[in-house]
């Protein structure tokens, strides 16, 4: 019997251990551990939420990207359809919607077959056919406004990607992510301004559509749908940039239209030095946006990129041999000749020109002559007056913003160069083919659109700014980037006139390279630059920089075909449209 007692009393203490440890399990489950289950982290309440919900991502919460009008430069808001999956298994108004909609009712009931999230119907819908049908308070159709990536990307390398990277996550934000502010799977920059600014974009909280639903799928809560969604009234920032939607817009689908592959064009408001569009060639490959195309990264911005000038460089040469006093009006120079004294081939030849004509037609042999001269007394003449132009440091903004020093706007820019070798200072035909942009000169074609911003400002230098502001979700201002001086010299403003009359020049001429664009509704002052890349091959880089209305400057632009053939470069054609787009967007 006492055997009988005991086996009794350790079962019934070994039943209490167990109702205890699921005692314990249970609270573990449901008060201690609900966020951060097992050594993985699991959110048990997340977890279940997902069971008994279904859900549509309306905004994830990351910043925003605008043009200097508000105007969202990724994304376009569309009125669209949405139904919910559990419609399936319940009756609804389906012959209703249909009918406000404009499409048959087997339509929408093939959409919603097997579905496990909610289906969006593409078409999009009215404001009167959103009331219409958001009127009719039927669980799981809504009438709602929607955000779609564009079609066709606009400033792309401009603005750069974003993308998951937990290695960015953990190097960057390991605060945020050990805070739960983020997530590893947090989408963060990794190029252009998405990355420059990734601090300020880094989303609070997605905003969602969430219904509840029972064991069987259907509605719990009738009608109801709950929104979720960050209440601050600061956040999402947004990021003002000074870019122009409808003139992005007129550049890039003209580089689409000719079909240029490599290169770029960028638009620069000269009074502020503010970038109004700018797109670069070729697109990003987003599937592999790092993967090598010509050379570089697709995500590379050819338009940050130093690139060899050509012809484009004898705006530097004459500038110096102007302010250095070299120019005789009288004088004129054999165009006959190449810039190593050879005769040129008859059809390239140019007969006896002066300065300005030499410049006008792009004469070589001038500009050989001149550097020349100037390099005997100022073995540095070259690179001192590219860099009065701008066109051997970076020129886009940068600045101390809050806790951030040195912030740059363009992520990725490089500096410019004249030599690499100092030696060659010394031989003359080294110096010679320098003075042309050819051998080591390498700048980039935004230095260069600042150059002619700079020179059509009488010889007053700025950084170029892409982003006035970054402004909260209320529209108030979170952060102002005012306008900056570029440091260093600069060119006099005698200097400043006399190239702003050669730059004309190159149009007005009879025989000048430009003279194509006299017919342009707008005036244009310029240079044509054709760069020598591979001379067995034929292969050249092929520009042309300028400003308009030349004798009330507004705009400047550079358009740079690289490592083309010059016979069949779009440059001109490319440049040409742009001027007169921009002529049709300011005067209709």
């Amino acid at each position: 019997m006492k055997i009988i007692h005991k086996r009794i009393y350790i079962t019934l203490i070994f039943i209490l251990l167990l109702i205890s440890g699921l005692g314990a399990r249970l609270v573990q489950l449901q008060l201690v551990s609900t966020e951060s289950f097992t050594d993985k982290k699991i959110n048990l309440i997340e977890g279940s939420v997902k069971q008994r919900t279904q859900e549509m991502v309306v905004d994830d919460g990351r910043g925003k990207f605008e043009d200097k009008s508000g105007q969202s430069l990724t994304s376009i808001t569309h009125n669209r359809l949405v139904l919910f999956p559990f419609l399936e298994k319940m009756k609804w108004p389906v012959q209703q919607v249909s009918e406000i909609v404009g499409m048959q009712p087997k339509e929408l009931t093939n959409r919603l077959a097997n579905a496990k999230t909610p289906v969006v119907i593409t078409k999009e819908l009215s404001h009167a056919q959103v009331e219409k049908i958001n009127a009719l308070k039927v669980p799981g159709v809504f009438g709602i406004p929607l955000k779609d990536e564009r079609p066709v990307p606009l400033a792309e390398h401009l603005i750069g990607l974003e993308a998951q990277s937990k290695q960015i996550i953990e190097e960057k934000y390991s605060d945020k992510l050990k805070n739960g502010a983020i997530k590893s799977t947090t989408p963060v920059g990794i190029s252009g301004m998405q990355r420059a600014f990734d601090e300020f974009l880094l989303p609070e909280q997605e905003s969602k559509l969430l219904y509840h639903v029972d064991r069987l799928g259907g509605p719990m809560f009738g009608i109801d749908v709950k929104y979720t969604g960050t209440a601050n009234p600061y956040y999402p920032v947004s990021v003002r940039t000074t870019l122009d939607l409808s003139a992005q817009e007129l550049v890039e689908n003209t580089l689409n239209h000719y079909k240029l592959k490599d290169g770029g064009a960028v638009l620069i408001d000269i009074k502020n030095n503010k970038v109004i569009a700018m797109a670069s060639r070729p697109s990003i490959n987003k599937k592999d946006p790092f993967k090598k195309q010509n050379g570089s990264d697709s995500v590379e911005n050819r338009l940050l990129t130093p690139q060899t000038p050509g012809s484009i460089f004898k705006t530097v040469t004459a500038a110096a041999a102007l302010e250095q006093n070299k120019i005789q009006p009288s004088l004129t120079y054999n165009c006959d000749k190449s810039i190593y004294g050879n005769n040129v081939e008859e059809d390239h030849q140019k007969g006896q020109l002066t300065f300005e004509e030499s410049f006008a037609q792009s004469c070589n042999a001038t500009f050989a002559q001149l550097a020349k001269e100037m390099i005997i007394s100022n073995p540095n003449i070259l690179e001192q007056y590219a860099d009065k132009l701008g066109l051997i440091q970076p020129v886009g903004w940068t600045g101390d913003v809050f806790h951030f020093e040195h912030f740059k706007q363009f992520l990725g820019e490089k500096s410019g160069r004249v030599w690499t070798n100092t030696r060659e200072k010394k031989v003359p035909n080294a110096v010679a083919q320098t003075a042309i942009g050819q051998l080591d000169v390498k700048v980039t074609p935004l230095a260069v659109a600042n150059m002619m911003a700079t020179i059509a400002r009488g010889g007053e230098k700025k950084q170029v700014k892409a982003v006035d502001a970054l402004e909260y979700k209320n529209n108030t201002s979170l952060y102002t980037f005012k306008e900056h001086e570029l440091k260093g010299d600069t060119i006099n403003k005698a200097t400043a006139a006399s190239m702003q009359q050669l730059l004309k020049g190159v149009v007005q001429s009879e025989k000048g390279t430009g003279r194509r664009f006299q017919t342009l509704p707008y005036e244009v002052a310029g240079k044509s630059g054709t760069a020598e890349i591979s001379v067995k091959d034929d292969i050249v880089n092929k520009w042309f920089a300028g400003y308009f209305p030349a004798d009330d400057p507004k705009y400047a632009m550079v358009v740079v075909d690289l490592n083309t053939k010059s016979a069949i470069s779009p440059t001109n054609s490319v440049f040409y449209d742009i001027v007169k787009g921009m002529y049709d967007l300011n005067t209709r």
